[in-house]
């Protein structure tokens, strides 16, 4: 595995912090060289101008919301001359509300960033792999995908979206050498979620959640195996299923203590 990606291009989007960042410096660390997009100018220069003392490193500051992005991230991928091995859509947002309440612009964003812009890049970059008959393709998906709860509607639905299409798109590719695999993390620490750093040690400690550096690292060698999907940790496995099969009480106990009460905000 500890180079399992040497010398292969790999464009990352929400590059400039998290789960994306640290896809980018275990790519690095292998050997690969990089394209990374985010919407933040300044980290993503700061970020790419740290990685490139070991790897070739293309910045590209754009909005995966606009019509355009794929559009304008083809182009730089082209006139960069970087042929895209390896696609990590990471790209996301997170929000705990009840749908109703939501902002629409925030709504918009969900299916901007976790659908369209998602699907059109691996149409994209599929094709081209596809027609080059080798690549690897590596979707964010979540463990809320499996779970419908009050406050979750757009958050687990567009989640839910990635992994199906994921694991349909992995069948279509396999045999044109491609393999797509879906990545569904419980959590994870970063600042996506918004704990404060002495919850987020807690959680860590307690197992609750995982360093990203660590799941990037076993998300990695799944995707180097070509496995069709993660899902990092017993403990998540079993809630998936454990969450599953809760019953609308509980649910409904979940709605009037955090969402009703006004704990969670948009």
């Amino acid at each position: 595995m500890k180079n399992s990606f040497k010398g292969l291009n790999a464009l990352v989007t929400g590059a400039s912090g998290g789960i994306g960042l640290e896809y980018c410096r275990e790519l690095a660390r292998q050997g690969a060289n990089l394209l990374m997009v985010s919407n933040q100018q300044k980290e993503l220069e700061q970020y790419g101008r740290e990685l490139s003392q070991t790897v070739r490193v293309e910045t590209l500051c754009v909005d995966l919301t606009q019509r355009d992005c794929v559009e304008k991230i083809l182009q730089k991928a082209d006139e960069a001359g970087f042929e895209i091995d390896i696609l990590i859509n990471n790209a996301g947002i997170f929000s705990f509300n009840n749908l109703l309440d939501t902002n629409p612009g925030k709504v918009e964003a969900f299916i901007d960033l976790h659908m369209r812009s998602l699907t059109a890049l691996c149409i994209a970059v599929g094709r081209r792999m596809r027609d080059r008959g080798k690549g690897y393709i590596l979707n964010m998906s979540s463990m809320s995908c499996w779970m419908p709860m009050p406050g979750l509607a757009m958050y687990s639905a567009t989640k839910s979206y990635i992994r199906v299409l994921s694991r349909s798109l992995n069948y279509e590719l396999r045999d044109h050498g491609v393999n797509v695999m879906v990545a569904c993390p419980g959590g994870i620490a970063t600042s996506l979620f918004g704990l404060p750093d002495n919850l987020m040690r807690l959680a860590v400690g307690l197992g609750v959640v995982q360093r990203p550096e660590k799941f990037v690292r076993k998300a990695l060698k799944k995707l180097a195996k070509g496995k069709k999907q993660y899902i990092n940790g017993w403990l998540n496995r079993v809630s998936i299923v454990a969450v599953g099969a809760s019953p609308t009480w509980l649910r409904m106990m979940v709605k009037h203590r955090m969402l009703d009460k006004n704990i969670c905000r948009p």
